[in-house]
């Protein structure tokens, strides 16, 4: 039987492959996780603990899907962070440009235009 403590420990682990800069914090920095820590917690066992941690997907490929669901939903602020995240489980900007571009057949153009001036922020633009 898993425990909240496995379920958040295995959440710690993947959220330091995608954001290795929390590997060694003991609490989350941001001041959304300081002002609400339950519901972060709720979020690292659930989120990452229990549905990253599946073996159906590599983090990889959850990661390019978390990227796009974010941005089709329109939600800047988790997008600028998983597209950080995404090019530490190996993603690469023009994957990530690739799939930005996509949501703009399912979602729409103005979706993926706001994506994509999020990830040029990012992911920097070509020289």
């Amino acid at each position: 039987m898993t425990t909240d403590d496995d379920l958040r420990a295995a959440g710690k682990e993947v959220q330091g492959q995608l954001w290795p800069m929390t590997r060694n914090a003991a609490t989350p920095k941001f001041p959304a996780a300081k002002l609400a820590p339950d519901f972060f917690d709720y979020v690292q066992q659930t989120a990452f603990g229990m549905i990253w941690t599946r073996p159906g997907l590599p983090k990889r490929d959850r990661s390019l899907i978390t990227c796009t669901m974010l941005a089709a939903l329109g939600h800047h602020e988790e997008l600028r962070a998983h597209l950080a995240g995404a090019q530490n489980v190996g993603l690469t900007r023009d994957e990530l440009v690739e799939a930005l571009m996509q949501v703009a057949v399912y979602a729409g153009v103005p979706a993926a235009v706001s994506a994509l001036r999020v990830a040029a922020d990012v992911l920097g633009t070509p020289a």
